[in-house]
């Protein structure tokens, strides 16, 4: 199992943001969370990534338990946020951004890693020494996708990736999204638009109020009227 919580309980003072909640990724499926704002939602990713800790449960990552660890070890271990509001390092060029994505890497395939996402995104490229707050918000969303991949992550998390995009931009993030999914790397995505993020997804979990309350397929998830009429317009 690529990603087990068990039991998982989050609170911020008296109040219970995630509540007994148990999961599993499996190694190869792209997992996505759905749940209008304040579900949980980024909530159980900080925690996943060590910026939380967990009132009481346990998160095991590739067999060994996380929920104790700090958020650079956890780096370490395989798994890397993409935050919520596309932050970039405002200051810092494009290639910059991508440096400080590799920070726990001491290996010699970095620069490769960098001409790889510049190949792969050539608006980066042509920005590379521009400072990466003066670029549109979908460069900066490419951009920060790209900074978490550079740390080679065995286990990607997505936070609202589509957040303040116009649709057309949204659809090409969505496509890049699919894309990372396709070559291998494992997401847990969670996004407010449900019909693009269960279109690219496998396994789908509705959140609401801190309690997981469907798992299904995407598939099943779509078809499923109580879906539709809650969380897709239908």
């Amino acid at each position: 199992m690529l990603l087990e919580i068990k039991n998982l309980t989050v609170k911020y003072g008296n109040i219970t943001a995630i509540n007994n909640i148990s999961l599993n990724v499996k190694e190869g499926e792209f997992t996505t969370f759905i749940g209008a704002n304040g579900a949980g939602k980024t909530t159980l990713l900080n925690t996943i990534s060590g910026l939380i800790k967990p009132f009481s449960g346990e998160i095991n990552f590739l067999g060994k338990r996380i929920d104790n660890q700090y958020p650079e070890l956890i780096v370490k271990l395989g798994i890397s946020q993409c935050p919520e509001g596309r932050k970039v390092f405002p200051r810092q060029t494009v290639y910059e951004n991508l440096r400080m994505g590799a920070y726990t890497r001491a290996d010699k395939q970095i620069e490769d890693d960098i001409d790889k996402y510049f190949q792969q995104f050539p608006m980066l490229s042509e920005r590379r020494n521009h400072l990466a707050g003066h670029l549109s918000g979908g460069e900066q969303q490419m951009l920060v996708i790209c900074r978490s991949l550079m740390s080679r992550p065995k286990l990607l998390l997505l936070d609202e990736p589509s957040m303040g995009l116009a649709p057309f931009i949204i659809r090409d993030v969505f496509k890049i999204i699919k894309q990372i999914s396709e070559e291998g790397t494992n997401i847990l995505l969670v996004e407010q638009n449900a019909k693009q993020a269960l279109k690219v997804a496998d396994k789908g979990y509705v959140l609401e109020v801190g309690r997981i309350v469907v798992e299904d397929t995407t598939q099943n998830l779509l078809a499923s009227k109580d879906i539709q009429k809650s969380y897709l317009g239908g």
